[in-house]
């Protein structure tokens, strides 16, 4: 015979484990996707009135361009020619030692160099719009591009009269 006591108790027991299941299949829902790179970082912030460059790693990449500019144009003064390796440009204005390292963060150096006339290139690792080539010769501009190696063709974003 069935005792009428248990049943309303086994109900109860079956409606409270339904009801923590639910809850529980519930509280486990997949946390929302990370945003991708580019929206999840903060924008840029420019360095100085008409920065050109569109993240800290162009910064620091045009930074470098300007520092070895500058020097070559400091040791074509002193010299009469301009240096034929980054190394013979140690100690001349801000240019190191450290700096002959081709190997700059997101970006590699690309230096030659005649007696008359310098072509650096700054290579970015992979190329996109927050990281574009970079092109400078001895004429004090700057050209970028975002789609493939920068030359004197592409886009000048900043000029120098030394």
């Amino acid at each position: 015979m069935i005792d009428l006591m248990k049943a309303p108790t086994k109900l109860f027991a079956i409606i409270t484990a339904s009801l923590l299941a639910v809850s529980t299949l519930t509280a486990q829902d997949a946390p929302p996707a990370p945003l991708p790179a580019e929206q999840n970082a903060p924008a840029y912030q420019p360095k100085f009135h008409g920065d050109p460059a569109r993240s800290d790693s162009e910064a620091a990449a045009l930074a470098y361009t300007r520092v070895v500019m500058r020097a070559q144009m400091l040791f074509n003064k002193h010299y009469g020619h301009y240096a034929t390796s980054l190394s013979q440009l140690v100690h001349t204005g801000t240019f190191t030692q450290r700096m002959v390292n081709p190997e700059r963060g997101d970006y590699t150096v690309g230096f030659k160099s005649k007696k008359d006339n310098f072509v650096l290139t700054m290579t970015p690792k992979n190329l996109d719009a927050q990281h574009r080539s970079f092109y400078a010769e001895n004429d004090g501009k700057l050209h970028a591009d975002e789609a493939k190696a920068a030359d004197s063709n592409s886009q000048v974003v900043e000029t120098h009269h030394w």
